[in-house]
């Protein structure tokens, strides 16, 4: 199976559980795998038959710079969530990273695999 990508999308959103994190907003950056099968919208050069990376992007920047989520576990699986139900992607691999949440570390966050992937004959 083919797979679509989205890599760094920065979005600002409140997330955390400390205090502090209730009153700032602060950057997430996702990295999203998409399984999409690629061979019908290499044929018809058409953007209507393609899983639109744009429209995805767009639309976890609009929920997720709405959320108000405690944990990046409950955020990261709610993105899953859209992008399956919305854009009908059958697995996904979706990192979420929190930069500068832990002195000493670049990033910290989690990367969750949801749905079956496919293989081609």
């Amino acid at each position: 199976m083919d797979t679509v990508f989205i890599e760094g999308l920065q979005i600002e959103t409140t997330i955390g559980i400390y205090d502090w994190e209730r009153r700032i907003r602060q950057p997430l950056r996702f990295d999203i795998e998409m399984a999409f099968d690629n061979t019908v919208p290499a044929g018809s050069d058409d953007i209507a038959d393609t899983l639109d990376y744009k429209a995805v992007s767009k639309r976890l920047i609009e929920f997720v710079g709405a959320s108000d989520f405690g944990l990046v576990e409950t955020l990261a699986e709610r993105c899953a969530e859209i992008i399956r139900r919305e854009f009908g992607v059958a697995w996904l691999r979706l990192r979420l990273r929190k930069p500068g949440a832990v002195r000493g570390a670049d990033a910290v966050g989690v990367c969750i695999e949801r749905g079956r992937r496919a293989t081609h004959d």
